[in-house]
């Protein structure tokens, strides 16, 4: 608990100095000192600035994430209701993100750039366990047929945290509905399922 208390003591003084400074001009010197703490305590805590940044954007992000983990093992849920359940898990992430980004004052188009390679490596690599396992209980329980649902998750992540950020590609409404539907018709074919079955998964 110890450990964790100087954690957050290290995250909380970052997070300060991002309300002033962008990410690439910050030391670590800078945030042992809003820390109030030495240097050497925040390597010991942290391998480097980066590290400490991806924990803030984990940190901060954390709630509809331990959403999605918990429907892993929800196991008396459809898989597919529990898939629609993750994509909204991953549209309420991504739009909370958005919100926090568009009242901060990021300095520049690179900026805004890292912050969100940072946050969509983070919700990707966070949420892929998550729906790899609800895809292969779909597969034990004969409900998907596919062979890679590794693979499967992965795919369906990228596609959906790129197209619901909406900042990497940017798309009007009609071109991300597009695109959702392309991914869930893809679904249906890829997993075995009639066409249309799966348009529930839009809904989100």
């Amino acid at each position: 608990m110890a450990n964790q208390a100087k954690c957050n003591q290290i995250l909380d003084a970052l997070q300060k100095i991002l309300l002033r400074k962008n990410i690439q001009s910050v030391s670590v010197s800078e945030i042992a000192q809003e820390a109030g703490i030495g240097k050497g305590s925040v390597y010991y805590y942290f391998p480097s600035k980066d590290a400490i940044y991806e924990a803030l954007i984990e940190r901060n992000y954390e709630k509809p994430l331990e959403t999605a983990r918990n429907l892993a093992v929800q196991t008396e849920i459809s898989p597919f209701t529990r898939m629609a359940m993750l994509f909204q898990a991953c549209r309420n992430s991504s739009a909370e993100f958005l919100r926090e980004e568009s009242s901060s004052d990021l300095p520049s188009v690179q900026e805004k750039a890292y912050v969100h390679q940072k946050y969509l490596t983070h919700l990707v690599q966070s949420l892929k366990p998550e729906l790899t396992s609800i895809i292969r209980q779909g597969i034990e329980r004969g409900e998907i047929h596919f062979d890679r649902p590794d693979a499967l998750a992965e795919i369906v992540l990228i596609v959906l945290s790129v197209k619901l950020d909406n900042t990497l590609v940017p798309s009007s409404k009609e071109e991300i509905e597009g695109t959702i539907g392309g991914l869930v018709k893809l679904l249906e074919r890829g997993t075995g399922n009639p066409s249309g079955s799966l348009n529930f998964l839009t809904a989100f």
